[in-house]
């Protein structure tokens, strides 16, 4: 059942939450919006549990953007959009959480709601901190399909240091998941199940970002790029490859979806429910 002050309560802090995020120019006006509308869903619906892992997705990917954003600013004619998030960017990452906490209140008592919201914040945690921290790496990373050496920021790129961050970012949600754990009976098997999934969830981003994400040229720097229509030197940017629908935020949506998917069928074949 809802509880009616519960869920003012979950929007008051998902607006608060939003407004600072907004003046700290980590969301646009557009993602504080979303963000507030996600937050409700999370804090009024599913509690304490489920806010802090949301928070704590938030909260890191938000801090290592800006730490690493000096470093990145050469390599931002490669990605769609800047570290100061949008709607579209929110909801990528965090409709596949909200609709976990709604499918919590259909099948009251059971685990793998929580598993899969667990999975899905892993995963885009993840690929956040393999983003994030990987562009970093003093060694040159590699197209995850075939292995071929790729410049910096490149769709699909990987590096050693890329994919231990990326494990590193899907544990800290699946020890926050431990921690705050709503399912009984679960206990430390949290912890590997939901972190091997945020791991799996970013290694699909990369896949696809290889392969079927659109990717465009700019002709007047005649450098690859996610931006469309428009490159940061402003020319109009033309298609080379992919699914023309399958932007980045379609990729993180996936990504979402596939680690919260492997959370879920893992702790099924551990017996869990």
């Amino acid at each position: 059942m809802i509880d009616p002050i519960r869920l003012l309560t979950g929007a008051v802090l998902a607006l608060v939450i939003s407004v600072l995020a907004y003046r700290a120019r980590s969301l646009n006006r557009s993602g504080a919006l979303a963000a507030t509308l996600l937050g409700t869903v999370v804090f009024g619906l599913g509690g304490l549990a489920w806010a802090v892992l949301l928070i704590g997705f938030f909260v890191s990917s938000s801090a290592l953007s800006r730490l690493s954003a000096g470093r990145k600013r050469s390599l931002n004619e490669k990605f769609s959009k800047g570290s100061q998030r949008d709607a579209g960017q929110v909801l990528a990452n965090g409709a596949v959480a909200g609709l976990c906490v709604l499918l919590q209140l259909l099948f009251p008592g059971q685990a793998w709601p929580w598993l899969a919201f667990a999975g899905s914040l892993a995963a885009v945690n993840a690929d956040t901190w393999g983003t994030e921290l990987g562009v970093l790496s003093r060694t040159s990373p590699v197209l995850i399909t075939t292995g071929r050496p790729v410049e910096r920021g490149t769709s699909g790129g990987i590096s050693l240091a890329g994919t231990l961050a990326a494990l590193g970012g899907g544990l800290f949600i699946a020890l926050l998941a431990l921690l705050f754990d709503p399912a009984p009976g679960l206990a430390w098997g949290v912890l590997p199940v939901v972190g091997l999934a945020g791991l799996l969830g970013s290694l699909v981003d990369s896949a696809l970002g290889a392969t079927v994400q659109a990717i465009y040229v700019c002709p007047a720097c005649n450098k690859e790029t996610e931006r469309h229509p428009l490159h940061t030197c402003g020319t109009p940017t033309q298609w080379i490859r992919g699914w023309r629908w399958m932007d980045n935020d379609w990729v993180n949506i996936t990504c979402a979806l596939a680690g919260g998917a492997a959370a879920a069928l893992l702790g099924s074949g551990l017996g869990w429910f």
